[in-house]
């Protein structure tokens, strides 16, 4: 092969690998490969989780942040911290509904690797908000919960605390999401809504991704759910076996033995190389 055809295939393979990033050009997509190598010197690369840990520190821009980051719940393997992972990664893969609190976490998801409608909430409910005076995100919530469409979605929560408490007091009666990213941000009721979530995620098993502290945002619950929908295009390109719990994920990993966690850390909305 002449120096010109391996150069060709070295940069489709390149862009194939950090155009996910945001990244069109080589050096965006220089930026974006070396972001994500200096977050994998800090972060560990072993499980499912560990890729949302890395994803949350890429897009919060703080390695400390990774000590933040809350799993809860259980699937069909059990309740390790991987078990929120894999369940939206099937999601996914079965093309559930991703609803979002508001317009800013929608335009974050990646239209790319799945087939997933993507929708917000905000906009719905609007009678109900005007009567009652509650968040018209929160209304919102429940005026969707009453069409069943939270019912094996995808929920992501990048803005408003009180959809998130709303999502909480809809999952304690009945209502069983397929997964639940929860990353509200500010200082009135975000931390107790995550907390609300984590609750009600541990009661019932409801999958849930969180964290605490008063940081958050719509970028952030952005890029962790495309974290699950590259987890799920890893999975449909067989590179990456999802019917692992963490431990043993991890073994295999420090064996050296299919240590599939992500090899190159795509992902939208993080910020780098665009």
């Amino acid at each position: 092969m002449s120096d010109s055809h391996h150069d060709q295939d070295h940069d489709q393979e390149f862009e194939e690998e950090y155009a996910d990033l945001g990244a069109t050009t080589r050096n965006a997509m220089d930026i974006a490969e070396t972001s994500m190598d200096i977050v994998r010197e800090f972060v560990p690369d072993e499980t499912l989780a560990d890729r949302i840990r890395q994803k949350s520190v890429h897009s919060m821009g703080d390695i400390e942040f990774q000590h933040l980051v809350r799993f809860t719940g259980t699937d069909s393997l059990g309740d390790d911290e991987d078990a929120p992972v894999r369940a939206g990664a099937r999601a996914v893969l079965e093309e559930a509904d991703v609803i979002t609190d508001i317009t800013m976490v929608k335009a974050g998801v990646t239209g790319r690797g799945h087939d997933c409608e993507v929708s917000k909430a905000i906009g719905h409910g609007t009678e109900l908000a005007e009567r009652t005076g509650m968040t018209r995100t929160a209304a919102a919530m429940l005026e969707l919960d009453k069409e069943d469409a939270f019912e094996g979605s995808i929920v992501t929560i990048g803005n408003a605390p009180t959809a998130a408490l709303a999502l909480a007091d809809c999952i304690e009666q009945g209502t069983r999401p397929a997964v639940v990213v929860a990353n509200p941000v500010g200082f009135v009721k975000a931390e107790e809504s995550r907390e609300r979530i984590r609750e009600v995620s541990e009661e019932y098993g409801v999958p849930a991704i969180t964290h605490v502290g008063r940081r958050g945002g719509s970028g952030l619950a952005a890029a962790l759910t495309n974290e699950l929908i590259h987890v799920a295009k890893d999975v449909r390109a067989e590179g990456l076996e999802l019917d692992l719990e963490a431990e043993t994920r991890a073994a295999r990993a420090r064996s050296g033995d299919g240590g599939d966690a992500d090899a190159d850390g795509d992902g939208d909305g993080d910020g780098d190389g665009t």
